[in-house]
């Protein structure tokens, strides 16, 4: 968080480059760190090399521009924990809130449809011993969670581009 801040806030720095690798993690820490790059005014572009799982899906989406590798794969599921849970009904209601939250990030986020990534997301007979469906590089473009398959130099032309874009765009907004 203190880098992207550093980022945005750096004259010298005019876009971001997010490099997603991820099995997943703390999914209030990602969450953070993607609404933080969503709110990023430079130019911003990820890329999945490997995975991008669990709440590694909101990551990338979380630029205004995703590419994912050729052998790429994105794991989507519904939240879960480990270790000690209180069996009440707050316990579920706030495992709800929470998968509202990450839901609702992704698709405002990308093109993905709301129903689909549900469906994805619930799927019983894709993971064994698990909910959720893993998928590769053409299926996350196809529906709409990742922008386009490509590498490392296919990101950097697009950030290049971006912040072209946006220099344009500053620059005459500063005219009189």
């Amino acid at each position: 968080i203190p880098m992207i801040i550093g980022a945005e806030m750096d004259p010298q720095i005019k876009g971001i480059l997010l490099l997603i690798n991820t099995v997943g993690g703390d999914v209030e820490a990602g969450l953070a760190i993607s609404e933080l790059i969503a709110s990023v005014t430079k130019p911003t572009v990820s890329i999945v090399l490997g995975g991008g799982h669990s709440i590694g899906t909101a990551l990338p989406v979380s630029a205004q521009y995703s590419f994912i590798t050729p052998t790429g794969t994105m794991t989507i599921h519904p939240i879960r924990t480990t270790g000690f849970v209180i069996g009440v009904p707050q316990t579920f209601r706030h495992f709800q809130k929470m998968q509202e939250r990450i839901t609702n990030f992704i698709v405002m986020n990308s093109n993905v449809d709301k129903e689909a990534l549900l469906k994805y997301m619930y799927e019983t007979d894709e993971i064994a011993n698990d909910v959720g469906t893993v998928l590769n590089a053409q299926e996350v473009v196809d529906i709409g969670l990742i922008d386009e398959i490509g590498g490392f130099s296919c990101a950097m032309n697009k950030l290049r581009s971006l912040i072209e874009e946006h220099e344009k765009e500053t620059s005459e907004g500063n005219k009189p």
